[in-house]
């Protein structure tokens, strides 16, 4: 009676742990290593112990088992609650150049080699310069906007 109880515990706990793994822990991991192992030194100790006849019933069990576990699971849409329902239609850094226009002034933060920072009204961009090197604190202006690229060029005094 003792080999049987140890034997249907490691197939049981084999099993819930490979089910575990599928449901909460996603990919192979350790859980549902250990949940196959157990399932099979169950099935391994079954014939062993048991016998071939034992065996094969508790081996064809195991498959019924898992058969219907996976049947059940998918009918009652348990997978759905774990799927991703909505997207992101946002960008980055939406709106980021708002409030800019093209021929603002403004002055760089750091050296443009040929991007850096800059700094218009109150608050800091990163910007592009045509392809030369503006130091830092020298006056710019904004010569394109497209998206979020702000290209400047050096301020003729």
């Amino acid at each position: 009676m003792n080999e049987w109880l140890t034997i249907i515990l490691f197939v049981i706990i084999g099993l819930a742990l490979i089910y575990v793994e599928l449901l909460f822990v996603p990919g192979t991991t350790i859980v549902g290593i250990i949940g196959f192992l157990l399932t099979a030194v169950g099935i391994y100790l079954t014939y062993e112990n048991q016998g071939t006849t034992a065996g094969n019933y508790v081996l064809s069990g195991s498959f019924v088992i898992s058969a219907i576990a996976t049947y059940f699971s998918f009918k009652s849409k348990a997978w759905e609650r774990y799927s991703l329902k909505g997207s992101n239609n946002t960008k980055v850094n939406d709106g980021y150049a708002l409030g800019l226009e093209v021929e603002m002034t403004g002055v760089s933060i750091s050296d443009l080699k040929p991007i850096g920072k800059a700094e218009f009204g109150d608050k800091t961009y990163e910007v592009t310069s045509p392809g030369f090197h503006i130091d830092a604190g020298s006056k710019i202006k904004i010569t394109h906007i497209v998206g979020n690229r702000i290209t400047v060029d050096l301020l003729n005094n």
